[in-house]
């Protein structure tokens, strides 16, 4: 979970990064390390298969470093552009963040979901069950990966 956090913080400040202070972006990325474990709390309690992390590090910190920007950005940074709602710009910025924000995501879904869909029909989500109990390495590459079992008394 530390790694996560850690990737989490350096994921929420790609978005904003030409755009904020430093100190902007240490409250973006401590933010980001409570956001990415909340995010494994809610995927789990989902039954949401993501055993490495990467929905709660990438996809929630991510949209929540693109929201950053209208909140922390400042006009005087190497960037450019209007200030962030606090920095005196107002809802603006943040708006047009949220939206773009949104619209990036149903994009993105649309897009995955008729890829997802298309794997699904043409060749399947899932390894036969005999194969995955055996291993995928004996069906993937004819061979053992790890000759020692370790399930045997």
């Amino acid at each position: 979970m530390t790694v996560n956090g850690a990737l989490a913080g350096l994921v929420a400040i790609t978005a904003p990064c030409a755009f904020v202070s430093v100190m902007s972006s240490a409250i973006i990325g401590l933010i980001a390390g409570f956001i990415v474990v909340l995010a494994v709390i809610f995927f789990d309690k989902r039954k949401i298969d993501d055993p490495a992390g990467a929905l709660s590090v990438h996809l929630v910190n991510g949209m929540w470093g693109t929201i950053a920007v209208g909140l922390f950005a400042t006009a005087d940074s190497p960037g450019g552009g209007a200030d962030g709602l606090f920095h005196g710009g107002g809802m603006g910025p943040l708006t047009a963040q949220l939206v773009s924000t949104l619209a990036v995501g149903a994009f993105a879904f649309g897009v995955a979901f008729v890829a997802w869909s298309l794997i699904k029909a043409l060749l399947g989500l899932r390894v036969d069950p005999e194969d995955e109990m055996r291993g995928l390495d004996h069906s993937e590459m004819g061979m053992e990966a790890y000759p020692v079992d370790l399930t045997a008394d």
